[in-house]
């Protein structure tokens, strides 16, 4: 069997038994017979197992070569047998090179997540600092994601933090604004920030544009590397204003370079022989793995940041850092240069693939002796204190998960809590939140929220909120169940309310055919006068009904379900929150036919206010520039069309 289909330059062939899927052989005698039909040619594979599920993504010099090894499962360690034993059917892209089969692999790792992978975890985007572009007056603010705005960007940043404390400090050191265009246009006097010398005001012209373009410029320089030029500069300015006795002008120049200073001493270690480069350091104990990153650009330390991938215990640290680069650079701009603590199979060809992709030259180096391999011996280090503090919070994590167990008599310690809260104002923008938790700890990327839509329920109703909430989780669960795909069950629910909540969920869960005992519930109730420390646990009793009780004051497993509790509510706030801001900013115009960004920011800045919009004559609309005859009475006929209703 043998179908192809594009994907981007690559040729997709499905070989060896698609047929088997769902029930049949699986074992090299499977592989055997798909190596018959491979070339000589570079390509990635992936090995299914019997439901479709991908259990391996590999790449190859030679497809033929490389899958002839698994056609015999001596030679091999005991993951990959159990791999061969498994897969039932192979998929078979062909590329042009080698470089490009290897970050088509890593694409595919990152999107499939194989079992027997090594797989890059907590890999959400870098933040980056933005000097916008499409303005006459630049803003500056921190950007995460596609770079589809015109401007220059700044980074990577190890975190948020570091941005917003950069962003923060060259507003002290240059005077740049960091509001929305839209602000920017409204304003008719200086905002707070002029007052307390963190803006220059262009908005209102305290400073003229070719002034202003010229701190976005110092800026620039600064964030390029040129920081001493920049400083040197400014103390020039300072004593020449000084020397003619404008202390004003010249304090003004004080300020700005001891927030420069402060930015230069804050960013720790910066090399003097390093210019832009990425610092990678791994290290491995107790089966596990941490991958430190430091990022280096413009000679100055912009942070660092720890990853732990999954990977088997058996793979060698050369191998998982191998194959933490190609899915750490799959989606990530590489530096001039990446430092590595150990020599890894791919250098030279991830090497290769990056320069190409970059279009310009990209080293990796393993260095022996120097400053190099001074920031390398420092990454190590941080590699692993960092690796010795996540296995000790996994220890006590273990512990927890153990009391929890034994505190609400489950069979095993839970690998998956669910935790359930409502937020929302007399029943208004309400939302549903559930987070996540279990032996590596809160689990974000599987929080979820849920903005309440039943228009049956009473406002302000917990009971029918949650009722709908856990219904749509646990339908989709079904759902999904049902076709086939993989699901994660939790086997813990932990509901914020008493009996009556608990309630609801048994009856929701056995609506669904869920009520087995399989998913245990638990309800947490506030204390008296909602004082922590004094909750009430509340689950389903043998003999039906549901049973009260309280644990010690002192026990983990309370300050643990308090810290669960506490987190629900806080990512239920922030949701609601969020929900009740989006909703702030709807406009009245946004829902008129013919209406866009461009004449609903004329009418705006004519009239006021979308209130004064809608009281409006035809004539008066028709004045505003960009409004003819027609659409003015599309506006005037729309409003008081909903008036009339």
């Amino acid at each position: 069997m043998s179908r192809k289909a594009r994907q981007g330059d690559a040729d997709l062939e499905v070989l060896g038994g698609k047929e088997n899927l769902g029930g049949g052989e699986t074992g090299p005698a499977v592989i055997a017979r798909v190596v018959k039909t491979l070339p000589h040619k570079p390509g990635v594979y992936r090995m299914l197992d019997r439901q479709g599920n991908v259990l391996y993504v590999g790449k190859a010099r030679s497809l033929k070569k490389r899958v002839s090894s698994y056609t015999r499962l001596s030679g091999h360690s005991n993951r990959i047998a159990r791999m061969i034993l498994a897969t039932a059917a192979m998929e078979v892209i062909t590329t042009t090179t080698e470089s490009e089969a290897l970050l088509l692999e890593a694409n595919l790792i990152k999107q499939l997540k194989p079992r027997y992978n090594v797989l890059l975890r907590d890999d959400k985007a870098f933040p980056y600092i933005l000097v916008t572009g499409d303005h006459e007056a630049p803003q500056i603010l921190k950007h995460r994601g596609a770079r589809k705005r015109k401007g220059q960007y700044f980074g990577p940043f190890a975190s948020a933090g570091a941005v917003n404390r950069t962003i923060a400090t060259l507003q002290r050191g240059f005077l740049l604004r960091t509001c929305s265009d839209s602000v920017y246009e409204s304003r008719t006097r200086p905002c707070l920030l002029y007052q307390i010398k963190r803006c220059s005001g262009p908005c209102t012209g305290e400073i003229s544009i070719r002034e202003y373009q010229a701190l976005v410029e110092e800026a620039r320089d600064f964030l390029t590397g040129k920081s001493n030029k920049v400083r040197e500069q400014l103390v020039r300015l300072m004593e020449q204003a000084s020397a003619v006795q404008d202390y004003e002008r010249a304090a003004v120049f004080r300020d700005r370079v001891a927030a420069l200073s402060h930015v230069q001493a804050s960013q720790g270690i910066n090399p003097a022989g390093v210019e832009e480069a990425d610092v990678i350091a791994i290290h491995q104990d107790a089966g596990q793995y941490c991958v430190q990153v430091f990022f280096f650009r413009t000679g100055q330390n912009w942070g660092n940041r720890s990853y732990f991938p999954r990977a088997d215990k058996s793979l060698s640290v050369e191998q998982v850092l191998d194959s933490f680069l190609g899915q750490f650079y799959a989606d990530k701009p590489a530096p001039r240069l990446i430092l590595l603590s150990h020599d890894v199979p791919s250098r030279a060809l991830l090497a290769e693939a990056l320069s190409t992709r970059m279009e310009r030259k990209v080293k990796l180096l393993v260095p022996q002796r120097g400053e190099k391999r001074a920031l390398v011996e420092h990454a190590l280090t941080n590699a692993r204190e960092a690796l010795a503090r996540q296995l000790a919070e996994a220890r006590t994590q273990t512990h927890l998960l153990e009391g929890v167990a034994r505190v609400f008599s489950l069979k095993a310690p839970p690998q998956r809590i669910e935790v359930y809260d409502n937020s929302h104002i007399q029943g208004s923008h309400a939302v549903g939140a559930m987070i996540v938790a279990g032996p590596e700890g809160l689990a974000k990327q599987h929080y979820r929220k849920f903005n309440i839509k039943s228009q049956d329920i009473t406002p302000g109703d917990d009971f029918g909120m949650m009722r709908e909430v856990l219904s749509r989780r646990f339908a989709r669960l079904v759902k999904d169940r049902a076709a086939g795909k993989p699901v994660v069950w939790p086997d813990l629910l932990l509901i914020d309310g008493g009996a009556g909540q608990v309630s609801k969920v048994h009856e929701v869960l056995a609506e669904l055919g869920l009520d087995d005992g399989a998913i245990a519930v638990v309800g947490v109730a506030k204390g008296p006068d909602r004082n922590a420390g004094r909750e009430k646990f509340y689950i389903k009793g043998k003999q039906g009904g549901y049973r009260a009780f309280e644990l010690e004051p002192g026990d983990p497993v309370l300050y643990y379900i308090q810290r669960l509790r506490d987190e629900a509510h806080r990512f239920a706030i922030g949701s609601h929150r969020a929900r009740r801001k989006k909703a702030l900013t709807v406009s009245p115009l946004d829902a008129v036919p013919g209406i866009g960004p461009a004449r609903k920011k004329a009418l705006l800045r004519h009239f006021g206010s979308a209130k004064a919009v809608m009281g409006a004559s035809v004539a008066d609309l028709q004045a505003v520039e960009g409004i003819s005859k027609t659409t003015a009475q599309t506006l005037f006929d729309y409003f008081h069309e909903q008036t009339e209703k």
